[in-house]
């Protein structure tokens, strides 16, 4: 019965869980675009911390690759990369309040989906050092990112995808919820941030900025609706500063091409350099490397097909429990009438937090995410309480 996920707590699901890393609030843009690179999570969390007081450190928010991104494709910090990769790095944290929480290991499950629901993407967890969980290594530090030990503790923290993971492995007590569709359940979202695929690939940056606070997507789409593919942030994410530079200049459709995981093709790769020529910022790529701690120099070498992950344009990271794998720019779908259960395991296995809702002439209809789906299991929940 699901009466039983009333007694678990948090800490049941921060098991094996690796400590957080942390960024100091005090670091600048480049400290953060150092530590994302250097770290196998797409989120470095950031902290405030007055040790010479003694005060408790406060997890005030996180960065990933794509709030970078988005802030370097802002007009005036394209023309200065430099100067703006100097700013600080509170410039790249969210204005909307509660997306970082802060949890006690002895919290329930409940109160946990409550928070996510409430709007809350990371809960900030204590990590108990216990029978039940084995100390892990600390991993080094480098100079811009260094373990999450404060006041003798270290930390991490669970997501969306933590807790739905946590569900699916007694998916049966919940039966026959996850054998309903999604269109019976009535967690489909008709509201999506969508953009035309021949539209600049410039004016999807706010569509950019809005899915990665909602942990969502935004669709590509022909002049009939037809799901052509997506901008979302998980792919951004493996992508390093200078894609920034085709953001500008390219179309939708291009830039599809270009973040696809095979690496983007020769020609557009000859584009972005024209058309930065053109606009008269053909030295941003190379101010951006110089100042970002690329190897590469040259306008040159941007990514090519055959090294998608070693050029400038894409970044390399280790596997790890929480690493994701580059995902390609085609989109994740599902039907209407496609089971609770097997959209769960669709978003799962290809890390992302929601399944695009298509038709069967492939014309986008919603969008169904992890938090639809917490609201369904919170419902049950609710009612065995």
């Amino acid at each position: 019965m699901a009466v039983r996920f009333l007694a678990y707590e948090v800490a049941d699901l921060c098991l094996g869980k690796p400590p957080l890393r942390s960024l100091s609030a005090s670091a600048t843009v480049a400290d953060a675009l150092a530590a994302v690179k250097s770290s196998d999570d797409n989120f470095i969390s950031v902290w405030s911390c007055d040790h010479k007081r003694n005060l408790e450190c406060v997890c005030v928010g996180k960065v990933c690759m794509v709030d970078i991104i988005c802030y370097l494709c802002r007009e005036e910090n394209l023309g200065s990369p430099a100067l703006a990769l100097k700013s600080p790095v509170s410039v790249l944290l969210s204005k909307v309040k509660g997306l970082v929480r802060h949890v006690d290991p002895s919290s329930s499950l409940l109160e946990a989906i409550d928070l996510i629901l409430q709007g809350a993407q990371n809960l900030v967890v204590p990590i108990k050092s216990n029978s039940r969980r084995k100390q892990l290594p600390k991993a080094s530090s480098s100079p811009s990112i260094t373990p999450t030990f404060h006041n003798g503790q270290e930390f991490c923290w669970l997501t969306q995808e933590d807790v739905i993971r946590f569900l699916l492995s007694s998916i049966g007590l919940f039966s026959p919820i996850p054998t309903l569709s999604i269109d019976t359940l009535g967690i489909i979202t008709h509201k999506f941030m969508v953009v035309g695929y021949y539209s600049p690939a410039s004016s999807a940056i706010p569509a950019i900025s809005l899915s990665l606070l909602d942990q969502t997507s935004v669709a590509v789409v022909d002049e009939r609706g037809v799901l052509i593919g997506e901008i979302s942030p998980s792919t951004l994410g493996s992508c390093d500063e200078t894609v920034a530079a085709a953001i500008m200049t390219l179309s939708t459709g291009e830039l599809l091409a270009y973040i696809d995981c095979g690496g983007p093709p020769e020609e557009i790769v000859r584009a972005v350099n024209e058309r930065l020529k053109e606009k008269n910022l053909q030295g941003v790529l190379e101010e951006l490397v110089n100042n970002s701690g690329n190897t590469s120099s040259s306008d040159e070498e941007l990514p090519s097909p055959t090294t998608p992950l070693s050029r400038p344009g894409w970044y390399s990271r280790s596997s790890s429990y929480s690493s994701r794998m580059v995902r390609r720019a085609e989109a994740i779908v599902c039907h209407p009438w496609s089971s609770l259960v097997a959209v769960m395991i669709q978003a799962i296995a290809h890390r992302v937090n929601y399944v695009w809702v298509i038709e069967d002439d492939s014309i986008v209809v919603g969008i169904v995410t992890f938090a639809n789906m917490l609201e369904v299991f919170r419902e049950n929940l609710e009612s065995v309480i």
